[in-house]
């Protein structure tokens, strides 16, 4: 992997809302929780975290709509037009922002590294054996599951 060119942008599907990350993100993961797999309609959710500051939207503030699952988690944001998701935003400061990697436009220079919420996999999407770190709640929270 090459160093990204900052700063790293990206946007929604109508192109209606536009982003940039001003430092290198600090790290990506898998998210197997069934609030992810109901937002995308996958199995799965790959979020990458900007360094506090960093993120910033550059157009479409006004087509940005939001949604607070309540409970601790993160403040989802999406194009209201398009309904592409965007980033999400810890409750409890809006510093610390996540992006969506596909909403990215190029090559990050990172990858995910662990995945969280694994028994909340899909059935038909188990988590890959891959070698990465799995936790059983979010990362950070408990120790990872045994390999």
């Amino acid at each position: 992997m090459s160093d990204p060119k900052l700063p790293l942008t990206g946007g929604c599907m109508c192109g209606g809302v536009r982003f940039e990350v001003s430092e290198p993100l600090l790290g990506a993961l898998y998210c197997h929780c069934k609030r992810c797999q109901r937002r995308t309609g996958t199995g799965f959710s790959v979020t990458a975290f900007a360094a506090p500051g960093s993120y910033r939207t550059v157009s479409g503030e006004d087509l940005i709509r939001s949604w607070d699952p309540g409970n601790g988690g993160w403040i989802k944001s999406f194009c209201g037009e398009c309904g592409s998701q965007i980033s999400t935003t810890n409750p409890e400061d809006s510093a610390f922002v996540a992006i969506r990697m596909g909403a990215l436009d190029e090559d990050p220079g990172i990858r995910p590294s662990v995945h969280q919420f694994v028994p909340f996999a899909a059935p038909w999407a188990p988590v890959p054996d891959d070698g990465l770190p799995c936790f059983p709640e979010r990362f950070g929270a408990t120790p990872p599951e045994p390999a």
